[in-house]
């Protein structure tokens, strides 16, 4: 093989290489947030059940908390949403909840509410 046949396959070799590199370590980061079709009856639902049973951390979304305000369902519910799917994303859990969220890859995070991403 030529001196320059090897130089060149090792330049392919190397190109390849950091190409695969950048897909495996560059994953998206995705937030869970409240579909803003969805009725304010089944985010309710959705809001109560993953502050309960679906064991979000709901804590910051309560009065005088850093992700009070805006004080709408909808907010309340997309963080409450975002918790419990970064909580057990990894478990298996979707970001469904009866089709009232939905994925972004926008984080919703604004002001001092910051939003969890576990990768």
């Amino acid at each position: 093989m030529s001196p320059q046949l090897r130089r060149n396959l090792l330049v392919l070799l190397i190109a390849v290489l950091s190409v695969s590199l950048k897909s495996v370590t560059a994953e998206e980061e995705e937030w869970c947030i409240a579909d803003e079709q969805t009725g304010d009856a089944e985010l309710q639902m959705a809001l109560d059940w993953a502050c309960g049973r679906g064991g979000a951390d709901c804590s910051k979304i309560q009065r005088n908390k850093e992700c009070f305000l805006p004080n709408t369902l909808k907010d309340h519910a997309s963080y409450a949403f975002n918790s419990y799917y970064q909580k057990y994303k990894h478990k298996g859990a979707t970001c469904y909840f009866n089709s009232a969220a939905l994925v972004t890859s926008l984080n919703p995070s604004h002001g001092r509410c910051k939003y969890e991403y576990f990768p």
